[in-house]
């Protein structure tokens, strides 16, 4: 049996991103109050609900990736997370402390490559080949069979 590109790109490509997402998401679940001090040292508002807001964002991301169930919900709440939260949360340039500046360079960088990863993702078509969705008939093509029933 021989997969299609799509399929390959999607069982190469998608393991790692819902895997970040999912597991970080849960992490935000898990530690909001170690995760709400390093937010609150960014002066970023209501730290506490933004910790627990964007671990939901996450965890749907993550989840809706892995099942393949609506993922372009699910990519389009990772870009908005990491197109909000990367320059907010690791403003290297604002660091003076070179080690500091690293990290934050590190964690923009890769939240970067997320991103792009993400967008890159939203422009496939749904539902996807290996996907909980593309198991089960769409509404059109069981509205159709049920008229061809009748009809017979």
């Amino acid at each position: 049996m021989s997969l299609s590109d799509e399929t390959t790109s999607i069982l190469t490509g998608t393991p790692g991103l819902w895997r970040f997402f999912l597991y970080n998401g849960i992490n935000h679940f898990r530690k909001p109050n170690q995760l709400s001090g390093y937010t609150a040292s960014k002066n970023v508002p209501l730290p506490h609900a933004a910790v627990i807001g964007s671990g939901a964002m996450l965890t749907f991301a993550g989840g809706s990736i892995l099942l393949g169930l609506k993922p372009k919900y699910g990519l389009l709440s990772a870009a908005i997370f990491l197109g909000v939260v990367s320059p907010l949360m690791h403003d290297f340039w604002r660091e003076s402390d070179p080690e500091s500046r690293t990290g934050e360079i590190i964690n923009f960088t890769k939240n970067m490559a997320l991103l792009g990863a993400s967008l890159a993702l939203l422009q496939m078509k749904e539902p996807w080949p290996v996907s909980v969705e593309s198991e089960r008939p769409h509404k059109l093509q069981r509205v159709l069979r049920s008229a061809r029933q009748l009809a017979a």
